[in-house]
């Protein structure tokens, strides 16, 4: 497990646009994702154990966003050939144990994770109404523990929620850290 941290926001980088399969057996382009005041774009994969650490949280968080008008995308572009674990069968399994409020996409080319830039799981794009990038950090400071705790930030949920209010994410965003994505 080789762990990355992505580059920092480039704030105002336009969201490249996409077509991918969902686990729920339609396609999803950007358009028909897009909330009203946003859109959280997030490289996940299934056997990622910063991924796994979040998850039951993630959701949570998801749901408080939406409410707010950021809908939300997960997308896993990691090779399942010599990743098993992160097959499109896997995705489902995964979206339906969690129960994902959002829309969880297969990226088999990996085409839409090299347009974006995307380096580990997790990454975050938090694009405003505009679909401009607004936040590229991490979840919160907790890594790969689980165990939420009272210290715990909520960095993700707090810089969408400013997006949501102002259009604008903080200027100070500490990156995200996961596992490489699996090319092929």
């Amino acid at each position: 497990m080789v762990s990355l941290n992505p580059p920092v926001c480039d704030f105002g980088w336009q969201a490249p646009q996409f077509d991918l399969p969902g686990v729920d057996g339609r396609h999803w382009s950007l358009a028909e994702i897009a909330g009203e005041k946003g859109l959280l774009v997030m490289f996940i994969c299934n056997h990622c154990p910063y991924v796994q650490a979040i998850l039951k949280r993630l959701v949570s968080d998801l749901e408080i966003l939406k409410t707010m008008g950021i809908n939300a995308v997960a997308i896993s572009s990691n090779d399942a050939v010599n990743y098993p674990q992160d097959s499109f069968e896997k995705m489902k399994e995964v979206s339906e144990l969690f129960e994902f409020g959002f829309p969880y996409l297969f990226d088999e080319s990996q085409l839409v994770a090299k347009t974006y830039g995307a380096v580990c799981t997790p990454d975050f794009f938090g694009f405003n109404a505009e679909m401009k990038l607004q936040y590229r950090g991490r979840f919160d400071n907790q890594g790969r523990d689980s165990t939420p705790k009272p210290e715990a930030t909520k960095d993700l949920l707090e810089a969408m929620s400013l997006v949501a209010k102002t259009g604008k994410g903080p200027i100070d965003q500490i990156a995200s850290i996961g596992c490489s994505i699996k090319w092929k």
